[in-house]
């Protein structure tokens, strides 16, 4: 089942494509499928709680892309951290290649004080000067604009900080080699109508993926990666 938007907030999955897509809607379908839960949260003897959800090819995914697939997507929460294993599955007889992202919101007081690490000395495609490569010379990265970057080969591990409640948060990834920031700004807040007009300085997306480039999947083959978010004083 596929629904007609997005929901702006959370960790919207993005498969099979980052961006614009040809074949279908932008960021491609796994954020408007419907998924399956097939293990319903579960709490372990650390007091640890965790849950799988799963979406497969259907009628509707295959009349925009004729593969067949299957993702497992599996959550874990913790005291003070939130763990996200993401795998694709080629369940069918012909390769593929796609591109993913975890498309992570987080609520900040004040985005103008939220900086990221970890991008220091990065080439980085900036969306809103035609894609063009920069570098960044920033060791902490902050924005007062509309701003919108894939930043390309960054490290395990990024320190956000200026979260909500003072926090920071502390994202590691595995097999994710991209990261994207992103905020729309005032005036590009107010064009989207499913962005409230003050909602951009409250936000910040900080975004784990595959997206420079496409993986290219054989038949039997899986990808796999993760990303943990670790709440820190």
């Amino acid at each position: 089942m596929i629904i007609k938007k997005a929901i702006r907030g959370g960790i919207p999955v993005v498969f099979p494509n980052f961006g614009p897509w040809e074949l279908g809607p932008q960021h491609g379908f796994a954020r408007i499928s419907r998924w399956t839960l097939t293990q319903a949260p579960t709490k372990d003897s650390q007091g640890d709680v965790s849950a799988v959800f799963s979406l497969e090819d259907n009628e509707d995914t295959r009349k925009m892309w004729n593969h067949k697939f299957k993702i497992t997507y599996t959550l874990v929460l913790r005291e003070c951290e939130f763990e996200m294993n993401f795998s694709v599955a080629n369940t069918g007889s012909d390769d593929f290649d796609f591109t993913c992202l975890l498309h992570t919101y987080i609520q900040v007081p004040d985005v103008t004080k939220t900086t990221v690490s970890g991008l220091k000395g990065l080439q980085y495609s900036d969306k809103l000067r035609d894609g063009n490569i920069f570098t960044e010379d920033r060791e902490l990265v902050s924005l007062a604009e509309n701003y919108d970057r894939m930043y390309i080969a960054t490290p395990d591990e990024h320190i956000i900080t200026g979260v909500a409640g003072g926090k920071s948060i502390i994202l590691k990834k595995t097999n994710f080699p991209e990261t994207v920031v992103w905020n729309p700004w005032e005036e590009k807040a107010k064009a989207m109508s499913d962005f409230g007009d003050e909602q951009y300085p409250n936000m910040l997306c900080v975004e784990a993926g595959y997206v420079a480039k496409r993986y290219a999947l054989s038949p039997g083959g899986k990808f796999e990666a993760r990303q943990t978010m670790v709440v820190s004083a």
